[in-house]
């Protein structure tokens, strides 16, 4: 089986100028420091500590020596033993990582409400900054979110639901001497409540199975019974969200689109299971690109692998809101295999649904 995850990210965008913009480029770059210092200090450690705790009571001094708030200290310090972690999944070496380009900040402690990162009503939230001789400031900043995204605030802020917020940075630039900052707020909430909140469809009482094969500019779906005959295909593109230059959010957000109509369109043609590609385990380090390891370098087939696992990962996030499960197959052998060539020749497919097909059939045949 694939990673489980534990939680969803709500992201609500936001814009800042002058005095405002400023604190949070001077937090940002606070928290990157400190984590950067907690990085390097922790690859020289010969012994790594091994819990949560345990890493705190190690490391938060020195983080809190550049960033003096006790929680984004904190913070800093679990994103370091995060990539420590992740790298250990990942079989990298973690004294040879560097910390991507990247400016954000976050509160690791989920708690409600949370106190340095709050959202306070749907369209506002209250953010704890700090500049760079130390001074510190609460700021507002007016936040945006789509319509459907409104509920699940809503319900966060009704139900007092605990969650970790993180600010992240995009761009920032100047316009006749004022500066201005883009961002984002992130929300990391439970699964299960995003569930509760989020669910299109109670029942599903189709009988039918779905292989799905995930591209760079499209996913193929394969709809079989439970003897594997070939009942239905259909490929969804989204070609315009991977050319270059596209928007990378407005790209999410075509991606997201398009699979949500093929889990419709699963769900309305009777799919109760749909089986994926079994993803590497990415963990955290996908926030945070490191840069120079061998296999976590300018690698085109790595990111490409990154992109569509994040694709699954999508698929596994928004299957349960249609009720259809998910389930895992090794890929190997569903694109370049004799039996791959045999399907597409028996039955007239591209390369990509017969793989979607035979990744159902191997789903069937599991246990």
């Amino acid at each position: 089986m694939g990673r489980r995850v534990s939680y969803v990210t709500v992201t609500a965008g936001f814009n800042a100028s002058g005095e405002e913009a400023k604190l949070l480029l001077s937090t940002a770059w606070l928290f990157k420091i400190a984590t950067h210092r907690v990085l390097s200090i922790a690859q020289n450690t010969p012994a790594l500590p091994a819990s949560k705790i345990a890493w705190k009571n190690t490391f938060r001094r020195i983080a809190y020596e550049v960033i003096p708030n006790r929680r984004y200290a904190d913070s800093a310090t679990v994103l370091v033993m995060g990539i420590y972690e992740s790298c250990r999944q990942l079989g990298v070496n973690f004294k040879e990582v560097e910390l991507g380009d990247w400016l954000m900040f976050q509160q690791s402690e989920k708690e409600y409400p949370p106190r340095n990162i709050t959202l306070k009503y749907i369209d506002e939230a209250w953010v704890t900054v700090l500049g760079y001789e130390g001074r510190r400031e609460r700021i507002k900043l007016k936040v945006s979110i789509s319509g459907a995204f409104r509920r699940l605030l809503e319900a966060i802020l009704r139900e007092k639901q605990p969650y970790n917020p993180r600010i992240v940075l995009k761009s920032w630039n100047t316009r006749g001497g004022k500066l201005y900052v883009k961002g984002e707020l992130h929300l990391a909430i439970p699964l299960d409540f995003y569930y509760k909140h989020m669910k299109r469809f109670e029942g599903n009482h189709g009988k039918l199975y779905g292989g799905v094969d995930v591209n760079s500019d499209r996913v193929n779906l394969a709809v079989v019974d439970d003897n594997g005959r070939l009942r239905d295909t259909y490929t969804f593109w989204f070609r315009e969200a991977t050319a270059r230059g596209y928007p990378k959010r407005r790209a999410r957000s075509v991606i997201g689109m398009r699979l949500h109509e093929m889990l419709r369109y699963a769900y309305h043609h009777g799919v109760k299971m749909l089986f994926l590609e079994n993803p590497d385990v990415l963990g955290r380090l996908k926030l945070l690109w490191v840069r120079n390891g061998r296999r976590l370098g300018r690698n085109y087939s790595w990111r490409v692998m990154t992109f569509r696992s994040s694709i699954i990962e999508m698929i596994a996030l928004k299957a349960p809101l249609y009720s259809i499960k998910i389930g895992y197959v090794d890929p190997r052998g569903t694109t370049h295999s004799e039996e791959h060539d045999e399907v597409m020749r028996r039955h007239g497919l591209d390369k990509h649904t017969a793989s979607a097909y035979l990744i159902a059939l191997k789903g069937l045949k599991q246990p």
